[in-house]
């Protein structure tokens, strides 16, 4: 036995050894093709047709996928059936499944002109989480925030269609108070209403009065949900930098959807109360934006909507002086190919928010004829756009390995993302059921995955180098997410009839 353990481990390291080496950067690069955006757009939404949990539309083009928790909620009594496995697991966590939403919604706000026939497939992937939001907030004071117990899906690879993991409820209320994910979840659907106003009005009344009346929960019962709900969201989804941001967030957005500042008292206060906490670094060049941290977003929102009493065109221009290269203040860090270096786990989650921020504001800056002023470095609008072209085209292969990063997207992508239901074979290819550990041979195996997740965006490089491990264990550069591929569905728009 110690001498089977030993060949294994042997093989194991000549696997990834011999995966490294045709991950490291080639000093050669040829020549290549300019990106086709348009094609990574449509791939880019595809990507959640592989996530939907719950009945699928007789519409689904990931045919691979079957429906799967049609019994989520019946333990508390509700019906939480639908919604998006985050990730490559088989958890719906409430906090970065809105995130998804508000910047699906975003994108479509800011670029529906630019997306083609491609609206109508944004409109589904929005609509897939807002209808499931809608059935997690029915009651005022409450809001369903998770469906599954995650130590146990974490500890099973196993397809979704097949789980017998425990499917527990998670709620936030007015006794266990949750204003992040609260905050987070109005935000996504007053985002939602005005993406929907033109198309299905009555669809975004309900979205909009919806949103309005978890907001006031959210900012009536303060506190946090890891605090109320503790291990089962923590350390998964924790929001370690508070609950303020989402509270601005939230209410910026339901200012823009009423076209009103009734909500402004509230933005006022909380980013008061953001730099008290010295939340934002002192000089404020701050470059966060994620499903934790919306600093930055909250900037370049309110910007958009300034009112001559305002003033967040100074901490805008502070967030792309942060980015910017050039820049003297520029505190953010790129690999030497240019991909900008700041998670590690998943780095392209940090990619496509800030590259869709650089993206809004450098074309807010064009239309207004401003320039972003960097002590004495002055920098036009289309350095913002450049930046974040840079980035996209990063990620579609215009890099030191010649890869693109989105699954299905070029000749040379990840073939082994960390995902379940991608790795282990379809219920059309296996009919047979599969337990929680039946899957531990396809999570270890080195051959690809059998169903190819089309549009899945990888974690990317995470450790300041350009290289990348196409290695299913690895999950800090191999798991893809519903949050990675939101605001790049935004930026692929712009560039696919502006590239």
């Amino acid at each position: 036995m110690a001498a089977t353990r030993v060949r294994f481990c042997l093989a194991l390291l000549m696997l990834v050894a011999s995966m490294a080496a045709w991950m490291m950067p080639s000093a050669v690069a040829g020549k290549r093709p300019p990106p086709n955006y348009a094609d990574a757009l449509s791939k880019c939404l595809m990507f959640y047709e592989g996530q939907r949990s719950g009945k699928l539309p007789p519409t689904q083009r990931a045919t691979w996928r079957k429906d799967s928790a049609l019994k989520d909620g019946q333990d508390a009594g509700v019906d939480l059936v639908g919604g998006y496995y985050d990730a490559g697991d088989n958890v719906k966590f409430g906090f970065p499944l809105a995130f998804t939403g508000t910047l699906l919604a975003w994108s479509i706000v800011e670029f529906s002109a630019d997306m083609g026939p491609e609206l109508v497939h944004a409109h589904e992937a929005l609509r897939w989480v807002t209808d499931y939001l809608m059935k997690a907030t029915t009651q005022r004071n409450r809001v369903f925030v998770q469906a599954g117990e995650p130590y146990s899906d974490h500890s099973c690879w196993q397809r979704p269609e097949d789980m017998d993991t425990p499917r527990p409820s998670f709620q936030v209320n007015d006794t266990h108070p949750g204003s992040e994910v609260a905050g987070e979840t109005a935000a996504a659907l007053a985002a939602a209403s005005i993406a929907f106003r033109s198309s299905d009005p009555a669809y975004a009344d309900n979205l909009l009065s919806r949103a309005k009346m978890v907001y006031d929960f959210a900012y009536k019962y303060q506190g946090s949900y890891g605090q109320s709900i503790g291990q089962w969201v923590c350390p998964f989804y924790c929001d370690f930098t508070g609950y303020e941001d989402e509270l601005v967030w939230g209410a910026a957005w339901l200012n823009r959807a009423t076209n009103s500042s009734d909500y402004t008292k509230h933005i006022t206060r909380g980013i008061r109360r953001i730099q008290r906490q010295m939340k934002l670094r002192v000089n404020g060049y701050d470059s966060q934006f994620s499903w934790e941290n919306k600093d930055a977003g909250n900037y370049i929102l309110l910007l958009l909507m300034q009112r001559k009493d305002d003033d967040y065109s100074t901490y805008a221009q502070n967030f792309a002086c942060s980015l910017l290269p050039q820049s003297p203040y520029v505190s953010i860090k790129y690999t030497p190919g240019g991909l900008i270096q700041r998670a590690s786990m998943a780095n392209l989650q940090a990619v496509t928010a800030l590259s869709f921020l650089l993206v809004v504001y450098g074309r807010h800056l064009s239309e207004v004829n401003g320039v972003v002023t960097c002590g004495k470095s002055t920098f036009p609008p289309s350095a913002l756009i450049d930046l974040a072209k840079s980035q996209a085209d990063y990620i579609l292969g215009d890099n030191p390995l010649q890869m693109s990063y989105m699954v299905g997207y070029g000749d040379k992508f990840p073939q082994r993302i960390h995902h379940r239901a991608a790795s282990v074979p379809s219920i059309d290819q296996h009919p047979q059921h599969l337990w929680c550990k039946d899957g531990t041979p396809y999570f270890l195996t080195d051959a690809p995955n059998p169903n190819v997740l089309v549009g899945a965006l990888a974690g990317g490089p995470n450790d300041g180098t350009d290289n990348y491990l196409d290695y299913r264990p690895w999950a800090n550069q191999s798991e893809p997410a519903t949050y990675v591929n939101a605001p790049f569905v935004g930026v692929l728009a712009y560039f696919s009839q502006h590239g």
